[in-house]
């Protein structure tokens, strides 16, 4: 759902930079669409390795389950081929995802780039944006303590009361 959401947002900012004429938004575009394909090849060669990491623990469930004498029953040719499969796809998914997370975090750059080149070109074509009122702040059910109010008399600071509001 998120990565469904992150690729909305980028491909929407990918095409807020067509409508920049320079050389830099159309430069940035394809980084980001190159990098989006490096990052998707990544990804797939993950799932590639887990499900070899699974095909290697179904091989150890079914040695363990069905074979009787397990480490003896069976060819040490097989054993040893179960065992580099399963050792390798984990180093590699292991590394697969260190470069996912690179790949994601270089998107996520560029996508920053992005966003501060669409608001230039939005303001160069736009003008600025005309200032935002001043929201005001929430109101709380919460009390925010005590109150101090003016006690009798003029009401000068010496002659306050502190009452609890509530």
């Amino acid at each position: 759902m998120i990565t469904r959401d992150h690729h909305k947002h980028t491909e929407f900012l990918k095409h807020c930079l067509r409508y920049g004429e320079d050389d830099g938004c159309q430069e940035l575009r394809r980084e980001i669409t190159r990098l989006q394909r490096e990052a998707h090849c990544v990804r797939r060669a993950a799932w590639l390795m887990a499900v070899l990491i699974l095909l290697t623990v179904t091989g150890f469930a079914y040695a363990t389950i069905l074979l009787g004498h397990f480490p003896y029953s069976m060819p040490q040719f097989a054993w040893s081929l179960i065992c580099a499969l399963g050792v390798g796809s984990l180093i590699s998914l292991v590394a697969f995802i260190g470069l996912g997370m690179v790949y994601r975090v270089k998107l996520d750059l560029r996508r920053g780039e992005c966003r501060q080149m669409v608001a230039r070109l939005l303001e160069s074509r736009l003008g600025n944006p005309p200032a935002m009122p001043q929201a005001e702040p929430p109101v709380s059910n919460e009390s925010p303590g005590p109150v101090q109010v003016p006690a009798e008399g003029n009401g000068s600071p010496g002659g306050m009361e502190s009452t609890a509001q509530g």
